[in-house]
């Protein structure tokens, strides 16, 4: 009898993965990615493993290789089914063979597989990738290391042969066998402030004295509860910059002002993953908590005139209206009522139902579709729901938002991709909030027409395109253009110019930038790497979904350039073996780290999240209180629909008084003055009423000032999920007491004791 050995799953079977070793490169805007899995068998049988792993779905995967007991394989990209032919060909002969592919239904999942290990044999395996960083709005860079791959739901279509089939066992982040480490090194030209993230890591070294360059490394012992999250802060980050890489040779303007028209369809995960925490930071807000106090902000922060619709979705899908309707103070608050009641209730996460839905209501005239999806991004069918998108992108913009640790990228930016908007990810500390209101605001900017771009070149150079045309920008993005340029090599002190159009509210804009045209060696090809992938992910569908056409480019491009596809895989067969490996081989699947049970609820959970936990960052002890009744309007607070009103705001949302307050605002942009409002500001109502300095003013007018002067006293730190709603509320003071409003304000911030400068009225 032969006993286990090494370290054990809690199956008791041996797990030959022993570490992940990780080495990042940051250059300016780009990473560069080594990462080495480290395998050994310590049983007496060969073995064949298997691990499925997350990566970003920018990633340009473009090498693989391996090292046996000292000897370097490379292996080389291949169409898939000829690499499974020869994978499957070497290990029924007993040869030792490697594969690495992408998974044929998400671009964001990998699977390494490893095929007759000897015993006692050592293998550490090899992969390389660049990716774009993305640019946050406080102009950080952030790089993400995907660590966590959740279960994903799977509808009722087919998916044979997803690397997500395999049966991996699943064990909880303190059982994981295997440890992982990291270190970054970053440089750039304009000078790195400073580095921050969500682990534990070693103070900075700056390499030089103009800190230029810097190295971290990740502490020991990540428990894999979270992806690994670098944000990187340049001192000159919206410099325009452009780099020139040599090949292998063949033998911000200010935003305008927001357009009124618009159909905005908000498409909401209800799946039950979604009554799991943000994160397992301690006091995360629980994913549905989040949700529900997002769409308050965004349906507050519509403009008057547009229209809208709520849609959950899980197993099955729910409307709040049978078709999109006009935005009013009855469909508001209509909606609002529905949102508070909302669960996590619906089951699985069959999104490409309610998007087809959504597709086949009628369009309305003059209201051009915005789409807004929330989810946590556990689906099988990726490419499936891409297409869907894509086939509908010139009816509508599609901002997608994933939710918590381990949503597809795959998922999240594709549909963005494909349909002109802009994706975001929401993980431990971030609020969903703020990243919601950002995109309704871009949303509500004019699209940049007319984009174009080209090159003055000198006498012998030419330049083509590589990059699919740019259809949407908005503020605090950045456009990223690809072009070969091909021909005789110019003197080392040739530049060239780039010359860059659009037209945006019919005005003609225009940047240049001139660039040395001696190209940098860089023995990785990264440009060339990130070229090839921003290709792909155009043309890319999937293994089964890709067109004829398209799949024959697809396959050409991921070959030629070394990049990795749907289409193709990394083969690489050990041939410096002299005999058969012996023995009947056994198959051991690595286990991957997961934060929540797709078919587990989390009860430890409940109570997380808004009830008793202020949004500010601290605890605001005041109780909902009744007042005595005084005069007319304080009857009407205190009628029973006011009153249950007020308990409503209590119940649902805590002790948060900015999402009661909030909640409270008309759909004009407005506030009553009543009990509801008085609590809020911690005053009675009697004062409210007796503080009033315009004799037979409008009492919603001294109401709303008095909501504004609470905002900016209050939340000004949270600007950013408010700036929308405020500034429709002193759009509606200026039409309604434009008269009277310096009195009214300087009254106000008398009133509150408040320190805010009155200029903030002004619009």
């Amino acid at each position: 009898m032969v006993l286990p050995g090494g370290l054990l799953t809690r199956k008791e079977e041996p797990v030959p993965l022993k570490s992940i070793g990780v080495t990042l490169s940051i250059r300016e805007f780009v990473a560069g990615v080594s990462a080495t899995l480290n395998y050994e068998n310590e049983e007496e049988v060969p073995l064949e493993t298997f691990f499925v792993f997350p990566m970003d779905d920018d990633s340009a995967v473009y090498s693989f290789e391996a090292v046996v007991d000292g000897k370097k394989i490379k292996a080389e990209l291949q169409e898939k089914k000829k690499a499974h032919s020869i994978y499957e060909s070497a290990i029924s002969n007993r040869r030792q063979a490697f594969l690495l592919e992408e998974d044929k239904y998400s671009r964001d999942v990998f699977c390494c597989n490893v095929g007759n290990l000897n015993p006692g044999s050592k293998v550490a395996l090899t992969l390389k990738y660049v990716q774009e960083l993305p640019l946050e709005a406080d102009g950080a860079l952030r790089y993400v290391l995907p660590a966590v791959l959740n279960p994903r739901y799977r509808g009722s279509g087919s998916f044979e042969d997803s690397c997500l089939d395999m049966k991996t066992p699943i064990v909880p982040l303190e059982d994981l066998p295997y440890t992982f480490s990291m270190v970054a090194t970053i440089s750039s030209q304009h000078g790195i402030e400073r580095i921050q993230s969500n682990c534990p890591f070693s103070p900075i070294e700056y390499l030089g004295e103009d800190k230029t360059s810097a190295q971290v490394s990740l502490a020991e012992g990540h428990k894999f509860d979270r992806d690994v999250e670098l944000l990187i802060y340049y001192s000159e980050v919206h410099t325009p910059t452009v780099a020139v890489e040599m090949g292998q040779p063949k033998d911000n303007r200010e935003a305008p002002s927001p357009v009124i028209c618009g159909e905005f369809v908000f498409l909401m995960d209800r799946s039950g993953s979604m009554q799991c925490p943000i994160s397992k930071q301690d006091q995360s807000q629980l994913r549905i908590e989040a949700a529900k106090e997002t769409l308050i902000l965004l349906l507050k922060s519509l403009p008057l005139g547009c229209y809208f619709n709520v849609y959950g979705f899980g197993s099955s899908y729910e409307a709040f209206f049978p078709n999109s309707v006009k935005y009013s103070q009855q469909t508001m608050e209509e909606a609002l009522k529905r949102v508070k009641l909302m669960q996590a209730d619906l089951g699985g996460t069959e999104i490409l139902t309610p998007l087809q839905i959504i597709y086949r209501e009628p369009s309305i005239e003059g209201h051009p579709l915005q789409l807004f999806v929330f989810t946590d991004g556990e689906v099988t069918d990726t490419f499936n729901v891409i297409n869907e998108v894509k086939r509908n992108r010139l009816r509508h913009r599609c901002f997608s938002f994933g939710i918590g640790e381990g949503a597809s990228t795959s998922l999240i930016k594709g549909i963005a991709r494909v349909a002109g908007g802009t994706s975001e990810f929401i993980t431990g500390k971030d609020r969903m909030q703020f990243k919601a209101l950002r995109a309704l605001k871009r949303a509500l900017q004019p699209a940049v027409d007319d984009v174009s771009v080209s090159w003055n070149l000198p006498h012998g150079l030419s330049a083509k395109m590589l990059s699919p045309e740019q259809t949407v920008l908005y503020k605090g993005q950045r456009l990223i253009v690809y072009a070969l340029l091909s021909g005789t090599m110019p003197p080392a002190e040739a530049t060239g110019e780039v010359d860059l159009k659009y037209t945006l509210q019919g005005k003609s804009f225009e940047n240049k930038v001139t660039f040395a045209l001696q190209p940098k060696p860089d023995d990785n090809f990264t440009i060339h790497r990130l070229a090839a992938k921003s290709f792909l992910q155009t043309k890319d569908m999937g293994f089964r979904d890709t067109s004829a056409k398209d799949k024959k480019d697809v396959l050409k491009i991921s070959i030629d350039c070394g990049v990795i596809s749907s289409q193709t895989a990394f083969i690489a067969v050990n041939k410096n073996l002299n005999k058969p490996v012996q023995g009947p081989l056994t198959r051991r699947d690595v286990p991957r780290p997961t934060l929540f049970s797709a078919a587990l609820m989390m009860p430890q959970y409940e109570g997380c999240g808004l009830d008793g936990t202020n949004a500010l960052g601290h605890r605001l002890k005041k109780k909902c209180m009744f007042l005595k009744k005084a005069s007319p309007q304080m009857e009407r607070a205190h009628s029973p629909t006011n009153r249950t009103n007020l308990e409503t705001h209590c119940t649902v949302f805590g002790d948060n008084h900015l999402v009661q307050l909030i909640s409270l605002q008309n759909a004009d942009g407005s506030w009553y003055l009543d009990e509801n409002l008085a609590v809020i500001l911690g005053k009675s109502l009697e004062d409210l009423l007796a503080a009033v300095p315009v004799k037979d003013a409008d009492s919603s007018s001294w109401a709303t000032v008095l909501a504004v002067v609470w905002l900016h006293s209050n939340a000004k730190q949270m600007k950013g999920e408010w700036e929308l709603l405020e500034k429709k509320a002193r759009t509606w003071i200026h039409i309604h007491a434009a008269s009277i409003m310096q009195e009214l304000v300087k009254a106000a911030i008398a009133f509150t004791k408040s320190s805010v400068d009155p200029s903030i009225f002004a619009l």
